[in-house]
């Protein structure tokens, strides 16, 4: 498991934190449910502390590298619908 990401990599949870600490100004403590292992998100930026900020479905959030596995670039995107480019 890579110990750095680049800002713009698909992230995986790879296992749960005891607790999920939102990106806000203010940030909050939620609890650990709100994101399943396996949910992919996006890394927004790196901030003090070691930690990444994280894009999910439900919100961004503050997680250590060590709970994020980076998706490799040719697996499929299970949770991104996909987008029609057509013109109607």
């Amino acid at each position: 498991m890579p110990s750095s990401f680049a800002i713009g990599d698909r992230v995986r949870l790879a296992q749960p934190p005891p607790y999920l600490k939102t990106a806000d100004s203010m940030p909050m403590l939620r609890p650990p449910d709100l994101l399943s292992v396996g949910a992919e998100g996006i890394v927004m930026e790196h901030r003090p502390g070691g930690y990444w900020s994280v894009r999910f479905q439900p919100g961004t959030f503050l997680l250590d590298s060590q709970y994020l596995q980076k998706v490799s670039p040719d697996s499929p995107e299970v949770d991104s619908p996909e987008v029609d480019s057509s013109v109607n």
